[in-house]
């Protein structure tokens, strides 16, 4: 039986598992799908665990998504142009790094029939995801991408790789199309993001990438507000289907099963 994994800290929040091991089922594949919580000390084990084949697929999140690249052997297209991996595999006695957030994220737009191009986006948060999210905004033709974190250099940082960002400093909210909370700050129900957007006109988009709990406070004062709102559900389905291809060949079905499990 083969295994896979997700990896990060904190781990209890994912539904990798339930969704990778429904797919299993579905596809009479002979695996099991766990999760992991590690600290960056585990990491270059972990990588062994891979060249070993002991592992035959990992997902990684927070806070690892670009500390992982340094024990991988090669990176794809969009890992390299993010320093960000979320999936990886072994390919021909190589541990390669990939990224299917980028999709992931576009995937969702897509289907939420939300078209980006020439809109201003306002990201919360310059973690482990951020790139992914600014390297398929940017792919899409927005014509402003404006950052904030709680760390200032940490969102300035993000420059090194994306060098038209405007940063802005925590508690100011400038106007924007669509607001990004990429934040773990929602993960627990009582969870608060302390910023004023009641300057902002409504019928814009507020879209948090957590999807666990399904609805953050940040979505339910933006709804009742009259706003658009949209969680990390999609994304987080479309990125688990790019890397179940990755390592299966097969491209699962989203079906009523899959909706089941996030629900």
């Amino acid at each position: 039986m083969k295994k896979f994994l997700v990896i990060g800290n904190p781990i209890n929040h994912s539904l990798s598992p339930e969704l990778h091991n429904y797919w299993f089922k579905k596809n009479n594949i002979n695996g099991t799908y766990d999760k992991e919580k590690l600290d960056s000390n585990d990491l270059e084990k972990l990588i062994l665990r891979v060249k070993n084949n002991e592992i035959f697929g990992i997902n990684v999140t927070v806070p690892f998504k670009k500390e992982i690249i340094a024990y991988l052997d090669e990176l794809s297209l969009e890992a390299k142009n993010t320093q960000s991996v979320n999936t990886i595999y072994l390919d021909k006695n190589k541990v390669k790094g990939h990224n299917t957030d980028v999709d992931g994220f576009e995937l969702s737009l897509l289907n939420l029939k939300f078209d980006v191009r020439g809109k201003t986006i306002f990201i919360l948060g310059a973690g482990g995801v951020v790139p992914s999210i600014i390297f398929s905004l940017k792919k899409m033709k927005a014509s402003r991408i404006l950052i904030s974190n709680r760390t200032k250099t940490k969102a300035e940082s993000l420059k090194n790789i994306f060098n038209d960002l405007s940063i802005i400093n925590w508690g100011e909210v400038p106007n924007f199309d669509m607001v990004i909370n990429a934040t773990s700050i929602g993960l627990d129900n009582k969870d608060e993001i302390n910023l004023d957007f009641s300057k902002i006109e409504k019928g814009k988009l507020y879209y948090d990438l957590i999807y666990n709990p399904k609805e953050t406070n940040f979505l339910r004062k933006a709804k009742a507000k009259g706003n658009k709102t949209e969680n990390g559900k999609k994304m987080f389905i479309y990125q688990a289907a790019a890397s179940f291809k990755i390592w299966h060949k097969i491209y699962p079905n989203i079906d009523e099963g899959v909706d089941k499990i996030l629900d």
